[in-house]
């Protein structure tokens, strides 16, 4: 049976994020003050939702990037199977 979108989680998303570089450190603090987290954890979940929310244009192209990849590779997938059928 197949999962509804809101029941396939990548469970990497809601680790905490570690601080490794200074671009990591200027993000997690930023996030971290827009929305104050209680346990003062800062996820990847929140990263994209403050990105959405503030720099949509950074996040579509990684998306749209992402896409034409999956695309292309399934496109490269279905010849190599019609190759082998055929060959």
């Amino acid at each position: 049976m197949r999962k509804k979108m809101e029941e396939i989680k990548n469970p990497n998303i809601v680790m905490p994020v570690a601080i490794t570089t200074p671009l990591k450190d200027m993000v997690v603090n930023y996030i971290g003050e827009k929305l104050n987290p209680e346990d003062g954890n800062i996820t990847v979940e929140m990263a994209i939702d403050v990105f959405a929310a503030e720099f949509p244009e950074f996040l579509m192209a990684i998306a749209e990037e992402n896409f034409l990849r999956g695309y292309q590779q399934a496109m490269y997938d279905i010849e190599s199977v019609e190759k082998e059928s055929t060959g």
